[in-house]
């Protein structure tokens, strides 16, 4: 299959390049970027005059495992979704239930520490399935420190995923928040061994809770020092909060004296987890300067009126998906917050996006438009128009091949030691996966909100993962399941 591109604005971050040129593809792989290209005989030639021509985006952080929510991904210019902060085990069973359904997008998972740690300290047998692992965060068995006979048996878990071709190592501490700092040491330790990244939701910071066994930005910090180890920062909008401004300034000085440190934010101001993570706890929601009000039920669209039926929510069904409000958008200093962390120097976008949850207890549909009902973080279904949208559109932050950069380039860049298929990603040179977004960079914008969370966004034009167009004239394909798996070569 050929398809060439003719007379958009292509922009390669790899290389730098940014001006009128045609692209031509053929057998999934970018053939020739150039000016006045004639077709092949045979060869689909598509008008992208006006348009944006880039790699399409790289998302590190989407736990969406799913073909609905991977077709909202796909009209928000994703090309691959990987789930790396909280990683899927067994890694084996992953990879090949995922091959089975078929999915739109190139997909990937790291090795679960939290998955891991739950087998050995509480004995729950992981199954590689989304809902199962948000129901265990809240189990207080797998929190605890380690006895020195468990910390070698759960490494030794995580080592046989790595072997198996996770893509690292996802480490949830921040839903283990009193667990030994010795601990995390050591898995950065192994990934320094194995040549693998770690990629982190930090536990509290010590302004938020004194009591802290480490303060999350600093603990990072300093293992990634000790260790050699590359170590990836999740979503450091949500865990920094209204103390931003200390955690990039530790993060840019360690960056500066030379460790593998690389920062994550999406643009919003509320997160969405599990009802019963450690941090939901009312003590904990006041530390942070919030309250039961600041959460709301994903699929029933409840907020916590009090602490009592917070305790009654999570103790009843610890694993339901809910949404936490950290930072006010409507407030103008908050809102500089939010964006603070994306305008933080080689900072990527990655989506944290969420399953979609359904009344009758689904959450996957093949049908197209998604079934009415269905809910989800809107940040499953915009985040790289949002934030294409609010940084080169609205405010002027970014131009175009920075915003490639931010959205393709750096993400893919990350997994180039562990994962060398992750080098055809990420930009346009020849050679390249044919994994292609293109825009209106007039029109591109989110369209979902928190009360509407499933419209897709608008302004991809185009996407082709593969070679294979999963969106055509604006249009999702619903026949195309292109994706296919990334999977990490560790040393």
């Amino acid at each position: 299959m050929q398809t060439l591109l003719r007379g958009g604005r292509v922009i390669d971050p790899g290389t730098g390049f940014d001006g009128v040129a045609d692209v031509l593809v053929s057998d999934g792989v970018v053939r020739a970027v150039a000016a006045g290209l004639d077709a092949p005989p045979g060869c689909e030639v598509v008008d992208v005059t006006g348009l944006v021509v880039g790699p399409g985006f790289v998302d590190l952080h989407s736990h969406v495992h799913s073909i609905a929510g991977q077709r909202l991904q796909a009209m928000d210019g994703v090309t691959t979704a990987l789930d790396l902060e909280s990683g899927l085990m067994p890694i084996g069973r992953a990879y090949a239930e995922a091959a089975a359904d078929g999915r739109p997008l190139h997909y990937g998972f790291s090795a679960s520490w939290g998955g891991a740690r739950a087998q050995v300290l509480a004995g729950i047998q992981p199954d590689a399935q989304i809902g199962s692992g948000l129901a265990v965060l809240g189990n207080h068995a797998w929190q605890r420190s380690s006895t020195d006979r468990e910390l070698v048996e759960w490494l030794a878990l995580i080592e046989g995923e790595l072997a198996a071709g996770a893509l690292g190592i996802g480490v949830l501490l921040g839903y283990a928040p009193h667990s030994e700092p010795a601990e995390f040491l050591a898995v950065a330790r192994l990934a320094a061994k194995a040549g693998v990244p770690t990629y982190t939701h930090v536990r509290e910071l010590v302004e938020v809770d004194p009591g802290t066994p480490a303060d999350g930005s600093e603990e990072i910090v300093i293992a990634a020092a000790e260790t050699g180890a590359a170590m990836h920062h999740c979503h450091v909008n949500s865990t920094s909060g209204h103390h931003i401004d200390r955690v990039l300034s530790a993060l840019d000085s360690s960056r500066r004296s030379g460790s593998r440190v690389t920062v994550e934010a999406y643009p919003y101001g509320a997160g969405s987890t599990a009802i019963g993570a450690a941090f939901l706890d009312a003590e904990r929601l006041r530390m942070k300067g919030l309250s039961p009000s600041s959460v709301v039920m994903l699929e029933s669209g409840e907020r916590i009126a009090d602490a009592g039926r917070l305790r009654q929510l999570r103790n009843s069904d610890p694993g339901a998906p809910c949404i936490l409000e950290f930072l006010d958008e409507g407030n103008p200093r908050e809102l500089e917050m939010l964006h603070q962390a994306l305008a933080f120097p080689d900072a990527i976008v990655a989506s944290d996006a969420m399953p979609v949850y359904w009344p009758d207890g689904s959450n996957d549909s093949t049908e197209w438009p998604l079934p009415p009902g269905g809910t989800t973080h809107p940040r499953t279904a915009g985040t790289f128009t949002k934030t294409l949208r609010v940084m080169v559109r609205e405010s002027g932050a970014w131009d175009w091949p920075e915003a490639f950069r931010r959205c393709a380039h750096l993400p893919a860049r990350v997994l180039d030691d562990v994962a060398p298929g992750a080098r055809a990603k990420g930009h346009l040179g020849v050679g390249a996966d044919a994994d292609i977004v293109v825009l209106d960079p007039v029109a591109i914008t989110d369209c979902a909100t928190y009360f509407d969370s499933t419209r897709p966004s608008v302004g991809v034009r185009h996407l082709f993962v593969g070679g294979v167009p999963v969106v055509s004239a604006g249009e999702l394909q619903v026949d195309a399941l292109a994706g296919q798996p990334l999977r990490g070569e560790p040393r």
